[in-house]
């Protein structure tokens, strides 16, 4: 292989001595390039063999990718190299370590809804209802004191409120009711190797001495306990090589701490800073915008991004009336780019603040016929019949997966109704068993009809059949069989054209399976048994290994829609990918950056990096929208310019309006000073929010009942703000009217 084409930082980077390395990767400046070319370096020059490095991404589309490149880098497959995202490597680790901790091989992996629905039952066994106490919010609390590493006993010690003392009194219960049902969660995927090195400090040795390098990409998203993976595990050869970007630091809400790119540099303190500032994706001046915006920032290690792509498109900054406008406008901007310019309408994105933005962007696509996707669609492995199906092979695997008992009971029905669940549920827990093997002597339940004891002993004795066949059968071969057995497509057929969809998506299931056997080189006639270049020490079965593939599966693959159309998502899903034409919709203070992030200096921040990423997402041609009103729990609400926008630098913006947009000036700018929206009032920082309504002295409204008229006067400010409003009907005259409670909508047609 050769770094030749490779700048100086780069080739720094990759050919950098073995040590602790951190490299400060700007957005588009080729990281991903750099971390596979490194990994590829130290194979190539015999510095260290794949099967003693372990390369952590942060989504499996990208460990693929790396993979992929790695050997055509090398000209071979990378034979043994441990390469994946935190939860698939801690996964395979413990699948290994399970007996350690308490558990079997053949644990199950919980995902959300399997969380809520044993964070219910907990709730009620605790006393405590659903209702007060959300199975979500009780979850969520949970989840963020595993991912700072707080215990049960310290969360409760800490606890300031009911839900949170409540949460403490969950978790407390949380880990053996998944270990009696030889289950984990996401966050047990990363606390139990903690646990498992602190326990058994040899295994700990053993880990430190197999792995001889590690790379880490996307070091800024690791939370603390990934972070203290990395460390623990690079004590000993101290070969960390970790590439990130502390600007793209969006995550916090989900555990990622910042922290830890300066504690890399504390607890590895001869550790090189490389930092990479060439930018290959974007013109000079939507880098000169996102450089403008992320200056501000104090808390960051600092850089500025370049390119040779001098000049560029101007980056236009659109005005709308509200959101349907700011939407038609941008369907038929694009549809214009398209036919002149002949870019692909999969060339193009718009990225937004939340979720609930798509809904105008859709409708307003639809109703242009251009072709759109949404990412943040429902997960393949999120359909009821594709979870249907795992849960037979997860309880298959795992006879103590209660969760999947419960799923895989009632699909198809068998005649067995709630309260003959409920009598079996109080049953094991009496018996301490498994609810599969409750099922099994459910003759022995004198509280249940004969047709339920039957039911449930059919339902025990399949299961039980199919245990048998597990070791000689493929993941898809398994599929095939249990859905003839439970002649799973005409329950389906039962539902008519939805019941059609449902089936397409079990064989597109079934053909996943089988394109998963391949991809992993499994032997067809004895699939239970790994070959070497997986790894020899990994004796799960192929349906446990296909089930941790289908677990760990993540919102990367939430797409739905038209492949060839325009990409409508989330800043945090756009998030390492880049398109020719972007627009970053909604710039308005209180939904970017949300009112709640601005109640602190470290929300402000996150939200401003939040932007940048945003803005460097575009390759050829940013736009920037904003609305002077959107609607908001079913009010017309007015809105202000993002704050963020001051940041811009005037020399590479065009300012554009839609029809929509009355009134004079858009902005009054003058050099050195910051974007006003001139028909725009200035209200007080404290009360800067979407949901602050703000008029001004000319502009007409209307009123539900009064009907349309002109603003003669305003006083106060936020909830207190009063209009006076002289009204067209001579009838009605001249009121005065609490803005809060009045239901004034702008009168656009008038205006």
């Amino acid at each position: 292989m050769t770094t030749l084409d490779l700048n100086s930082a780069q080739r720094q980077a990759v050919e950098y001595r073995r040590g602790p390395l951190l490299v400060l990767a700007g957005a588009g400046s080729g990281k991903t390039r750099v971390l596979t070319a490194r990994l590829a370096h130290l194979v190539a020059h015999g510095q260290v063999r794949p099967h003693r490095i372990l390369a952590v991404t942060f989504t499996n589309r990208a460990a693929g990718e790396m993979r992929r490149r790695v050997g055509e880098l090398l000209g071979r497959e990378p034979a043994g190299l441990w390469i994946g995202t935190f939860h698939a490597l801690a996964a395979r680790l413990l699948r290994r370590e399970a007996h350690l901790l308490g558990f079997t091989s053949q644990f199950t992996i919980y995902d959300e809804d399997d969380r809520l629905a044993l964070v219910k039952r907990l709730l009620e066994r605790l006393g405590h209802s659903p209702k007060t106490f959300p199975p979500r919010l009780i979850t969520s609390l949970i989840s963020a004191a595993k991912n700072r590493l707080i215990s049960p006993e310290e969360l409760a010690a800490i606890a300031d409120d009911a839900p949170a003392r409540v949460a403490a009194a969950v978790y407390a219960n949380l880990g053996d009711a998944l270990k009696t049902a030889n289950a984990m969660d996401f966050d047990d995927l990363l606390l139990h190797p903690l646990g498992l090195f602190a326990e058994h400090p040899d295994r700990l040795a053993y880990y430190q001495d197999r792995f001889v390098s590690i790379l880490v990409d996307e070091f800024q998203d690791t939370n603390r306990a990934q972070y203290l993976l990395v460390k623990q595990l690079g004590a000993r050869h101290r070969d960390i090589c970790a590439v990130g970007d502390d600007d793209q630091s969006i995550y916090a809400w989900r555990g990622a701490d910042l922290r830890n790119m300066l504690d890399f540099q504390s607890d590895f303190p001869e550790a090189a800073l490389i930092r990479l500032e060439q930018n290959y994706r974007s013109t000079q001046r939507i880098l000169d915008a996102a450089n403008g915006v992320i200056a501000d920032n104090r808390a960051r290690l600092g850089k500025t991004l370049f390119t040779v792509r001098q000049g560029g498109e101007p980056i236009a900054l659109v005005a709308s009336a509200d959101e349907r406008d700011e939407a038609e406008w941008v369907a038929r901007e694009l549809r214009s780019r398209s036919a002149e310019e002949h870019y692909g309408f999969s060339d193009m994105a718009v990225l937004y603040r939340t979720n609930a933005q798509s809904r105008a962007f859709e409708e307003a696509f639809r109703r242009s016929a251009i072709p759109h996707r949404v990412v943040g669609a429902v997960s393949f492995y999120e359909r009821r019949e594709v979870k249907d199906l795992v849960a037979y092979l997860r309880l298959i695997v795992n006879p103590a997966d209660d969760e999947a008992f419960l799923r895989a009971v009632q699909a198809p029905r068998r005649g067995i109704g709630l309260g003959s669940l409920a009598t079996l549920h109080v049953t094991a827990a009496q018996w301490r068993r498994p609810l599969l093997d409750t099922a099994a002597i459910a003759d022995r339940i004198g509280d249940l009809r004969p047709l339920a004891k039957q039911a449930f002993q059919q339902f025990a004795k399949l299961i039980q059949d199919f245990r048998a066949a597990l070791p000689g059968l493929a993941p898809a071969a398994l599929l095939e069989r249990l859905i003839e057995t439970l002649n799973y497509e005409a329950y389906l057929a039962e539902e008519g054209p939805e019941g059609m969809e449902r089936i397409e998506n079990v064989r597109e299931l079934i053909a996943g399976a089988a394109e998963w056997t391949e991809e992993a080189d499994l032997e067809p006639e004895d699939t239970a048994t790994p070959v070497a270049d997986l790894d020899p020490e990994d004796t799960a079965s192929a349906v446990e290994r296909f089930l941790t593939t289908a677990a760990l599966a993540t919102s990367e693959d939430k797409v739905g829609g038209d492949p060839e159309g325009v990409t409508l998502l989330t800043v945090h899903s756009a998030k390492g990918l880049e398109w020719p034409i972007v627009v970053l919709a909604g710039l308005e203070d209180g939904l970017f950056p949300l009112s709640r992030a601005l109640e602190t200096p470290e929300g402000t921040e996150e939200e401003r990096r939040l932007a940048y990423v945003g803005i460097t997402r575009a390759r050829d041609r940013l736009y920037v929208t904003w609305a002077r009103a959107r609607r908001r729990g079913g009010q017309l609400m007015p809105g202000r310019p993002s704050r963020f926008l001051d940041a811009l630098p005037p020399e590479v913006i065009e300012e554009r309006r839609t029809s929509g947009v009355f009134g004079g000036e858009l902005f009054r700018r003058k050099p050195g000073t910051a974007w006003r929206a001139g028909s725009l009032t200035a209200p007080k920082p404290e009360v800067e929010s979407q949901d602050a309504p703000r008029y001004v002295k000319g502009e007409r409204v209307r009123h539900r009942k009064f009907g349309a008229g002109i603003i003669r006067g305003l006083a106060g400010v936020g909830r207190d703000l009063k209009v006076v409003v002289d009204f067209d009907d001579q009838a009605v005259g001249t009121k005065q009217l609490l803005v809060a409670y009045a239901g004034l909508e702008r009168d656009w047609e008038l205006a």
